[in-house]
């Protein structure tokens, strides 16, 4: 949404018990579902970033642990405001203030020889808002046809498909006009528009007639075919099942991965879940933002929530099958409007959920990182890069495939590990605990160093049945076998 205008290690040799093996004791996490290690990637969010500064940084994401990017909307959209590139003009070139065709191209070519992939974010629910020039519903309009004619061995450099002499849309490509006023209706939200009030006519509301699937179609099959691994479904919230099938078809699916953005309050028995996200994930095979999960982080690190409720949300609906789920601390929608900004987490709580996204297993970890478009003090502007991140794509990355075991909690504490290579604490209160675990029901090694490559200090070495783990007030740690 947007504002309108791998193998086990062998055991060692020094010592008969330099390996436990794992007992019955412990919680396993039934809804974290150890995903293949390509589905669990970390994506680096590079918001607003424009294409050209996303290649010359292509070396710098790879050593820092990120396997995709996701970028902003590519295709001809207008204005420098960020919230412009929601609002597309025309499918078929690549053209903004982030760059164009070209651009894009040697982007994708500069990521690919990091062994990075490309993720797009693409808006298919509507046209962009230019009620305040022009009455009709042409797109891209004369204006932009004009354009176009006056450079046309340029436009049609940078083309991706179809014919640049004609409009794309059409009147009859549209809903009827008028604004959302039942946002618990999903009739209301998927067929009307989305409007920003004191009269404001809203973006204009695609039907998914056949026309309009052909056309979205192509311009999927064009970016595929240079070289586009994922996609992002804007406002998927705003579109029907109906339509994202028709769209997303079996050729269109193949070799990609897509989830959907539907913003919720929770999940089950929330009613945004029930009405939205919960018939997209039957409806669909995409995977989706996990807001279910964002929802849990916040209650349980927030003042009176218990880290007890992090042990296995899944099993009552409040996190998505790890498969599916596109984990998360922050998004853009969330600071940049301000109808999310309640969901912004305090920034010492954020820190402690971005251990436990990157820490668990289950789901793909999402890094937003911006250019401080909501004026926040430049919160998350570099956050890609910050030293805490940079330890967590460490442990994520070494750590992927592997099982998760709960070892201890309480209403302060939560200690998992994963198999044998890796522990992770978390401790939301303001006083630090002594954590005892007896190491005869876990599959960890003695005498080797598990340091916490968050602040590379805090190293641990098993020596003993019981081991004690020392979690620091509002404080996380991330342990990896060295």
């Amino acid at each position: 949404m947007q504002k309108n205008n791998e193998q086990k290690s062998e055991f060692p040799s020094v010592s008969p018990k330099s390996k436990r093996q794992l007992g019955s004791a412990g919680i396993i996490l039934a809804a974290l579902l150890t995903t293949n290690n390509a589905s669990a990637d970390a994506i680096l969010h590079a918001f607003n970033w424009t294409y050209d500064d996303v290649a010359a940084k292509a070396s710098e994401i790879a050593a820092l642990g990120y396997k995709k990017v996701l970028v902003s909307p590519a295709y001809k959209s207008a204005g420098n405001e960020w919230w412009a590139r929601y609002q597309p003009q025309d499918l078929r070139v690549i053209h903004s203030p982030l760059g164009d065709t070209t651009d894009f191209k040697q982007m994708i070519a500069a990521l690919q020889s990091q062994g990075i992939e490309t993720y797009a974010d693409i808006v298919f629910n509507h046209m962009a808002n230019e009620s305040y020039q022009r009455s009709d519903l042409n797109y891209p309009g004369a204006a932009v046809l004009s354009t176009y004619a006056a450079d046309s061995a340029y436009y049609n450099s940078i083309k991706l498909f179809g014919d640049l002499s004609e409009n794309q849309y059409g009147a009859g490509d549209f809903h009827a006009p008028g604004c959302i006023t039942d946002w618990g209706d999903a009739g209301h939200v998927q067929y009307w528009r989305l409007c920003g009030g004191n009269g404001d006519t809203g973006l204009p509301d695609l039907d998914p007639n056949n026309w309009v699937v052909s056309q979205q179609q192509a311009y999927l099959q064009a970016l595929k075919s240079i070289g586009v691994k994922g996609f992002r479904v804007d406002a998927a919230k705003h579109m029907s099942s109906y339509h994202i099938n028709q769209v997303f078809s079996a050729d269109i699916r193949s070799g990609v991965h897509v989830f959907g953005e539907i913003i919720t309050s929770g999940g089950a028995g929330d009613g945004s879940y029930d009405n939205f996200l919960a018939p997209y994930l039957r409806d669909t095979e995409h995977g989706a933002y996990d807001f279910p999960l964002f929802a849990s982080l916040r209650s349980a690190l927030g003042l009176g929530g218990s880290m007890n409720q992090l042990v296995d949300p899944g099993a009552y609906g409040q996190a998505l099958a790890g498969s599916r789920a596109i984990t998360f601390s922050i998004t853009h929608d969330i600071p940049t409007n301000d109808g999310f900004r309640y969901q912004i987490m305090d920034p010492t709580d954020e820190y402690l959920a971005n251990a436990y996204i990157m820490g668990r297993d289950g789901g793909s970890p999402l890094v937003y990182s911006d250019h401080n478009e909501s004026n926040d003090g430049g919160r998350w502007q570099d956050l890609y890069k910050r030293s805490d991140i940079q330890g967590m794509l460490k442990f994520h990355n070494a750590t992927q495939g592997r099982s998760m075991q709960v070892m201890s909690n309480n209403d302060c504490i939560l200690l998992f590990q994963r198999e044998e290579l890796g522990i992770v604490g978390i401790n939301k209160c303001g006083s630090g605990q002594d954590v005892w675990v007896n190491t005869a029901n876990h599959n960890l090694w003695w005498y080797a160093n598990y340091r916490d490559t968050i602040g590379g200090t805090d190293v641990q070495n098993i020596s003993s049945t019981w081991h004690k783990f020392y979690l620091p007030a509002r404080q996380a740690r991330m342990w990896l076998k060295e």
